[in-house]
């Protein structure tokens, strides 16, 4: 993975919020549910977000956590960064204290290119770009079940 277990649960759970109609809330224990995600630690992670300003906290029962950012402003990076910080990114694959353009090691060259296509990846990847990618799936797969059922039905009257 390109990222820690925690910056992905809070991409999945900005992923579940960016569903959520504005000046409304979702609960933790809802998020994890469908995200299928720990509560105990989103419950961590998000409160860490709102700290940090990416969600509003509403207490109560029909509080929970919403956006505060549009989800087509928000990207992958932007979570990462605040979740993980970037460090990860620079540090020299192999180990070497010192790795750079001027004094390479031996897998530099190849890292440097493969950290630019993430780093641009998840730049230019936004919530809303997999909110609407994975409510797309979610419709196709919906679409093939009903397939399945009607061609199970059919061999069954046969």
């Amino acid at each position: 993975m390109i990222y820690s277990r925690s910056a992905e649960y809070a991409i999945r759970a900005f992923v579940h919020l960016a569903t959520v109609p504005e000046g409304k809330y979702a609960m933790v224990k809802q998020i994890a549910e469908q995200a299928d995600i720990p509560a105990h630690f989103l419950a961590k992670i998000l409160q860490q977000l709102a700290r940090k300003g990416f969600l509003r906290s509403s207490k109560g029962p029909t509080g929970g956590f919403s956006l505060r950012i549009p989800p087509g402003e928000l990207n992958l990076l932007t979570i990462v960064d605040a979740v993980d910080g970037l460090a990860d990114f620079e540090r020299c694959p192999a180990g070497m204290a010192v790795c750079n353009d001027e004094a390479p090691c031996g897998m530099h060259d190849n890292w440097k290119a493969l950290r630019n296509r993430i780093m641009e990846y998840l730049e230019r990847t936004t919530i809303l770009d997999l909110a609407k990618g994975f409510e797309q799936k979610r419709r196709n797969l919906e679409r093939m079940q009903k397939k399945a059922a009607k061609r199970s039905s059919k061999s069954e009257k046969a």
